[in-house]
């Protein structure tokens, strides 16, 4: 086996008086695709600065092979002191280095190389320190959260390009897609310490529960053995004074670690205060058409979202996402076409920038709005400090400034102030950035268990397919095409994004149609017989579904008639799914007798 380019070994260093790394370590051998993965706040990006010579530890070793060339992309980049980006990305070059790679580079993530450092938006200062660390295919790559402001087309360029580099890689990265597809092992940090497993991302999340649970396992054990010892201590034998002490010191030192093996005692808990259910119709658009100047944004869209659907919306930057989510919602008006919102809607928004997030403003009191120490989730009064630490924080950090909280933490802040107004219709708007893996998989579970409908904007591939009933996708010159299911699915369905290099985009603004060829000409009988059967079939399930949450709302029927109730919920249960059966088969057959221009 090589020898290692990079090695870190029993890496300490404590912040604030309580230690973050705490014998952590890693090696990297030439050729190597590693990902190091936690939770926010668990040191991963202190330990990869540690790595890249940026941060020294209070103890521990860090080899790094002689003559061995690393670049270091960091969540922040620093460009002051260069008149240009090109001459940010040529400073970056070694001797032996070949320039036509950076302006090749910045081209390829949408700069010119003229741009000045002093005007750029993080997204483009982000997008020149990716095209510097790339530019002198290093030997070794350390790359914290690289996909962070990429829209997806420059995310699927990136993840080609760090596949074609023969460079040694280490990455951060809440991108489970790019992990997937690069990372040849894991490295854990957890607590202070790592654990790596020598298999690909995809592994990582089936093992990481395997070690849970051998945790649990030895924590039942642990309290079994402190049972003991208690026991011991009330009736064993008072007069060994020196044993005694012995072991109560023993016990102490039990419990501590019982203390220590118990992961993430403050588990984050997401859940969406609902309130009463909206229309079926949510929003319908027909021919909408919104532009800026020349520039179209949308060009005669029709789009019907129902509810209950989880609608997914992706291109390119500049597409024009929020803004087509600023029509879905009744926010702006189009140019031209219809948008009708539906009635009795309970918006709730999450928006990408925080801007909603005052930095001068305690946690706390972002929490409460200011007035006294409980928060209103629902109907239901929750104090402040329990409900931070459903969402990871610390009860000391409930007087701390919005301001110095970190991109995660932000995050995580703005999820628990949206959650907590009641709501039928979610808005998110990049709702994944800065958040760690757990918390996306929390946040995933949530949306599936939301009763209402959602509309999300994401460049998160994997977070797509795990959360979308259907995308809608920006196919160029304000045109958008929606396709079923999540973001795999609309690639098998040979959809793509305006501006990616990958598959062509899909044109046309109508669900599920087909190409001319395919596309049938008229009406079979049994499609005209059942678009005019569903309005019927529909209307009877709702009533149906009404009737049974009426008798389910009995708080007693449990406890009085068990037999009823269980009869009921399974009633329910299946109503429901015949309801949505019927609701989809009818979009699609409205959609096609509109498609065809059938009276």
């Amino acid at each position: 086996m090589a020898p290692p380019l990079l090695l870190l070994q029993d890496i300490t260093l404590t912040l604030g008086g309580k230690p973050l790394l705490d014998g952590a370590g890693f090696g990297v051998s030439p050729g190597e695709r590693l990902c190091l993965v936690g939770r926010n706040g668990s040191g991963k990006s202190t330990l990869l600065r540690i790595a890249a010579g940026e941060l020294q530890s209070d103890s521990g070793k860090r080899f790094l092979q002689p003559g061995t060339t690393v670049r270091y992309l960091a969540q922040e980049p620093d460009l002051s002191g260069f008149k240009t980006t090109l001459d940010y990305v040529l400073g970056g070059l070694g001797p032996n280095d070949e320039e036509h790679r950076a302006p090749a580079l910045l081209s390829e993530l949408g700069l010119t190389g003229s741009e000045d450092p002093k005007r750029l938006s993080g997204g483009e200062a982000r997008r020149a320190a990716l095209a510097r660390a790339l530019a002198p295919s290093p030997d070794l790559l350390l790359l914290d959260e690289p996909t962070n402001h990429l829209d997806m087309p420059a995310i699927e360029w990136l993840e080609r390009e760090l596949t074609s580099l023969q460079s040694a890689m280490v990455i951060i990265s809440h991108d489970r897609r790019l992990l997937e597809t690069l990372s040849r092992s894991v490295v854990w940090l957890d607590r202070g310490t790592t654990r790596r497993l020598d298999q690909g991302f995809a592994r990582f999340e089936s093992w990481r529960e395997e070690v849970l649970d051998q945790e649990e396992r030895d924590a039942h054990k642990l309290d079994r053995q402190i049972a003991r010892e208690e026991d011991w201590i009330r009736h064993g034998v008072s007069g060994r004074r020196k044993r005694n002490v012995r072991r109560v010191g023993e016990l102490a030192a039990l419990r501590q670690t019982r203390q220590d093996t118990i992961h993430n005692p403050q588990g984050l808990k997401l859940e969406a205060s609902g309130t009463g259910l909206s229309g079926k119709l949510v929003a319908v658009a027909e021919g909408m058409s919104k532009s800026y100047g020349d520039r179209p944004i949308v060009q005669d869209l029709d789009l019907r979202v129902l509810r209950g659907d989880r609608l997914g919306i992706v291109g390119s930057n500049g597409a024009g996402k929020s803004t087509l989510l600023r029509l879905l919602t009744g926010l702006d008006k189009p140019d031209s076409g219809k948008i009708n919102v539906g009635k009795s809607l309970s918006v709730v928004t999450l928006d990408q920038q925080r801007q909603s997030l005052d930095a001068n403003t305690t946690l706390s009191d972002t929490l409460t709005g200011g007035g006294g120490d409980t928060v209103l989730v629902g109907t239901e009064k929750r104090h402040v400090i329990g409900y931070m630490k459903d969402f990871l924080f610390r009860p000391e950090q409930a007087r701390t400034p919005v301001g110095v909280l970190s991109g995660g933490e932000r995050g995580r802040l703005m999820l628990a102030c949206a959650l907590a107004r009641p709501s039928n219709l979610l808005v998110l708007d990049e709702p994944t950035n800065d958040l760690d893996l757990e918390t996306l998989d929390l946040l995933q579970d949530m949306l599936a268990a939301y009763p209402g409908t959602v509309l999300l904007v994401s460049h998160d591939r994997d977070f797509l397919d795990r959360v979308a009933t259907s995308v809608l996708a920006a196919a160029g010159g304000g045109r958008w095409t929606e396709y079923a299911g999540g973001y795999s699915d609309m690639v098998a369905q040979g959809g793509g994004l305006a501006g990616s290099s990958g598959a062509p985009a899909k044109r046309g603004n109508t669900p599920g149609t087909r190409s001319d060829k395919s596309q049938p000409r008229k009406m079979s009988f049994k499609d005209k017989h059942a678009l005019a059967q569903l309005p019927g079939e529909i209307a009877a399930h709702e009533a149906e579904i009404w009737r049974l949450r009426s008798v389910l709302a009995d708080a007693n029927l449990y406890r009085r008639d068990p037999t009823t109730f269980a009869a009921a919920t399974d009633l329910l249960t299946r109503t429901e799914a015949l309801l949505t059966a019927a609701e989809e088969r009818w979009l699609q057959l409205e959609t096609m007798r509109e498609a065809l221009g059938t009276a």
